[in-house]
């Protein structure tokens, strides 16, 4: 007990408020931020690039549908499909059968690299019907979705989610409602690393506004896929094929975006091309 003082004791309860039987929990509120602060910066780049907030505001739903469809896809299919093939239903439906009854848990499961896709697909749809040049919002999208970030891994430091490996380092955290032992704050290295990110890309965004199609696109795949790939070095498996693998599902996932980003830095766009 004395060895755990040195280290931060990590126990918060997972409710801000509860009144009755309705509580709002840490990591819905993080989410609900993560939107809130995306649309005030996205509002003052469209604003600032002549672009009307109805469009912002169509974007904002295709966004919001496409990151949760993405994301419990990617949950369902990349780290749990054993059991969603036998609970196929399951996948749509907030609710879990357990022996004979429905119970409602809501959707206990999300992964962020579903949600990326599902960003991309949405934001292509988006572009197709509204006639949008799909390159041009990935650009400008990609300055909000690190602060976004930010704060749905804090969500999961609130929700002692992903949490990292065993060490003795002086910022060490003891998630005391998993177990007694000091770990890496690994939830929280990504969220200084997402907000480093989104520093980088904003100073970027104000010397540049008009960049070569893809470019900031690039520098963010490479950075924000890059500190992924490094910090889940520090993390314990997410499930349990991942025992033994040389790199876990988190790092598989991340090398395709690391290798697009590195593609659009190399590539010429094709209107410079034919100037």
């Amino acid at each position: 007990m004395t060895e755990l003082l040195s280290f931060i004791t990590w126990d918060p309860k997972p409710e801000l408020f509860s009144i009755g039987s309705f509580g709002i929990r840490y990591y819905s509120l993080c989410w609900l931020l993560a939107f809130v602060v995306s649309y005030i910066l996205m509002l003052k780049v469209f604003k600032r690039e002549g672009k009307s907030q109805e469009l912002l505001d169509k974007l904002t739903i295709y966004i919001f549908v496409g990151t949760l469809v993405g994301a419990r896809l990617g949950h369902c299919f990349f780290y749990d499909w054993p059991y969603y093939r036998e609970h196929f239903l399951e996948i749509f439906i907030p609710f879990q059968k357990v022996g004979n009854e429905w119970r409602l848990t809501g959707f206990t499961g999300l992964a962020s690299h579903g949600g990326a896709v599902g960003i991309l697909v949405a934001t292509w749809l988006f572009s197709r019907n509204t006639k949008t040049d799909f390159m041009w919002l990935v650009d400008r999208l990609i300055l909000v979705v690190p602060i976004a970030g930010a704060f749905i891994r804090l969500g999961n430091f609130f929700n002692s989610e992903m949490i990292g490996n065993p060490t003795d380092l002086p910022w060490a955290v003891v998630f005391a409602n998993i177990d007694q032992i000091p770990r890496h704050p690994a939830q929280m290295y990504e969220c200084l690393a997402y907000l480093i990110i989104f520093f980088i890309m904003w100073a970027l965004y104000q010397k540049n506004m008009k960049p070569i199609p893809g470019k900031f696109f690039g520098i963010f795949l490479i950075l924000l896929f890059g500190a992924r790939f490094v910090i889940e070095f520090v993390k314990i498996d997410q499930v349990a094929f991942e025992a033994g693998m040389l790199l876990n599902m988190g790092q598989i996932l991340s090398i395709p975006f690391i290798l697009v980003g590195i593609f659009l830095l190399l590539r010429t766009p094709k209107e410079t091309r034919t100037a």
